[in-house]
């Protein structure tokens, strides 16, 4: 299963500050669960063919091999505590896929 997770900075968080935490926490974390086969962050950086600002500054992409095992993940003390940081500093919105083959 693929899960989006797209979101923007709450007001008042420090770009940096952000960018800084994924990088040493949030990324190394997740990517290192064994429910997780790949955990990127892309920053969104414009619309196809238009002017306007993207809904999302961020987008974050998760591969995940089990979701059961993912439930078990996300209850330890230690992603608790990632995911409380992560909720104080977005607004996020996660999307769960299935992919659709010919």
């Amino acid at each position: 299963m693929r899960i989006f997770a797209l979101f923007n900075l709450k007001p008042g968080v420090d770009p940096q500050a952000y960018l800084e935490w994924a990088r040493t926490v949030d990324l190394p974390t997740a990517n290192g669960l064994p429910s997780v086969d790949s955990f990127r962050l892309f920053a969104a950086t414009g619309l196809l063919g238009s002017d306007a600002t993207p809904p999302y500054s961020h987008i974050e992409v998760l591969d995940i091999n089990d979701m059961d095992q993912l439930g078990r993940d996300v209850a330890t003390e230690a992603m608790q505590a990632v995911a409380a940081a992560f909720g104080e500093m977005v607004d996020v919105t996660f999307i769960t896929t299935q992919e659709i083959t010919a």
